[in-house]
Order: structure tokens, then sequence, then C-alpha cells
């Protein structure tokens, strides 16, 4: 993408929000390897369930804030113009096995240990027969010590900056083109 930094004076910003591809060369570099390695050894109980189960997890937020009023006044008059300023945000919590289509999804409040913890327990009551391998990003509420873990689920962690390894961020942009057009559908999923 050329830059218009001559021009304008200011250099865009959207490159940097876009991930970046990987290669392999790139990829051997995050030691992907002695992950599974270490999983492994972790993944000897799961005989004990019915099927295994690699299920993509991940949080998006979606909100709304309203725009400021407007109206017309004489010139050099300063008017004031009562409007409502709205702040609304509901996140999701979504799991999504990647091979048979089947997922789980929570909306919440916020994003933190304790909706983690609902969203967990949640998804081992939904899968109770499976074992879960459940991939995620390095978010600070999924490594926190107050997470409670259960029997049925292993956690796998992407390397960071890869969001394009998570097939679930493909979920977010389709939920996010078509879904929510209406804030009545918004308003309506508070809790």
């Amino acid at each position: 993408m050329p830059s218009l930094n001559g021009t304008v004076g200011v250099k865009l910003a959207l490159d940097q929000n876009t991930p970046k591809k990987q290669t392999p060369k790139s990829l051997k570099r995050l030691k992907i390897k002695s992950t599974f390695k270490s999983a492994r050894k972790r993944f000897r109980h799961s005989r004990r369930y019915q099927k295994v189960r690699l299920m993509y997890q991940d949080e998006a937020g979606f909100g709304r804030i309203s725009k400021l009023g407007k109206c017309w006044a004489p010139q050099g008059v300063r008017p004031i113009v009562a409007s409502h300023h709205i702040r609304e945000f509901r996140y999701c919590y979504g799991g999504v096995d990647a091979h048979t289509g089947q997922s789980f999804f929570l909306i919440a409040g916020g994003c933190n240990t304790e909706w983690m913890n609902e969203c967990l327990r949640g998804l081992s009551e939904k899968f109770p027969d499976d074992y879960i391998v459940l991939v995620m990003d390095n978010a600070v509420w999924h490594k926190s010590r107050s997470l409670v873990i259960p029997h049925n689920i292993e956690f796998a962690f992407i390397p960071p900056y890869t969001p394009e390894m998570n097939p679930i961020e493909q979920v977010w942009a389709e939920i996010r083109k078509r879904g929510f057009k209406k804030m009545k559908s918004l308003i309506s999923s508070k809790k």
C-alpha cells in the first residue's frame, strides 16, 4: 500500500492493524513444537472420554456509542442541545469446533476471569462426554490463577499476535458484517 506521508503529512496506520503473514521460518521461531510435546504428556487422561474435540475460543466486543445532538442556530450563538450520551457494550465468548461446526456462545457483561469461568463451565456442561482441547489467544484472563478449568478441558495457546491462527476470528467478522444491524437486537441481548 503506498504511503500518503508526503502528501497529507500523516501516515495511515492501516497496515499496522492487519495480521502479518506467517512464514515457516517465523513459525519455527515461536517454538510451537515444544507446546505440543508438553500437551501430549497431559493428553493421556483424555482416553476415558468418548471423543476428543478441538475447539477454538475467543471473545469479541459489540457496542454502540450515541452521536452528539446537532441543530441549526444563528451565527455567533452557541446552542445548547439536549442529548443522551450512551455507551453500551456486550461481550460474547465463543467456542467453535472447526471440524463439525458445533459451537458454544455466551453473551457477557465484560471480559474478565469471572466471565471466563462461566464460559468454561458452560462449555464443559454442553459437551460433558468429550475431552476438549481449547485453542485460544494469550489474554490475561485466560491465564489467571483464579481460573477454574473443568476436568474435560485442556488449553492450547496460539503464539502472540497471530489472530489468523484462530478460525473463530472469521466468525466474529461475519457477525459484525451481518448481525447487530438494528440496535434493538443488541439492547435485547442485555442480561
